[in-house]
């Protein structure tokens, strides 16, 4: 699996547990300890351990990946997983303002997301199944146009008695 691939895949578990802000940073040719860094923001304790345990529980499964290195508490409020070259990156809110890799690493690309799942085409309904619905309502009308017309003629007989 290539660097990249790792990082998006990474990217779409920490959406899939709703992290914000994800970005993914090219660091090819400016770092000579990573080439990809994934920032994420979690907006709690317990969706810090969410998203760090999402991604190294999904990187193991579906990849056959688990991270070289985990660093970090959830006190500290900044986890660590490394893949090779890419590094994860889960802080909350504070301590990502606080640090500001992203303005640290000011030069580095940012590289799309591709996030979104693509989804399936609709499937063309048969016409047989629109004029069965067009019959049915067409004969709910008609006996929405009955009822009135019973209920007049009710009235009537009890007004002959």
């Amino acid at each position: 699996m290539e660097d990249l691939e790792i990082a998006r895949a990474c990217a779409l578990y920490a959406d899939d547990k709703k992290a914000e802000n994800i970005r993914i940073l090219d660091l090819r040719g400016l770092s000579p300890i990573s080439d990809y860094f994934v920032l994420v923001t979690a907006m709690s304790t317990p969706q810090l351990r969410a998203v760090r345990d999402e991604i190294v529980e999904r990187m193991k499964e579906e990849h056959a990946t688990p991270p070289d290195v985990k660093d970090g508490n959830f006190e500290s409020q900044w986890i660590i997983l490394v893949y090779g070259s890419v590094m994860v990156h889960i802080l909350t809110p504070e301590k990502r303002e606080f640090y500001a890799l992203e303005e640290l690493w000011g030069d580095a690309p940012e590289m799309a997301l591709n996030l979104e799942v693509p989804e399936p085409e609709p499937e063309p309904k048969p016409k047989a199944a629109k004029k069965a619905a067009a019959k049915k309502a067409a004969v709910k009308k008609v006996a929405a146009k009955k009822a009135p017309a019973k209920k007049a003629a009710a009235k009537k007989a009890t007004k002959k008695k």
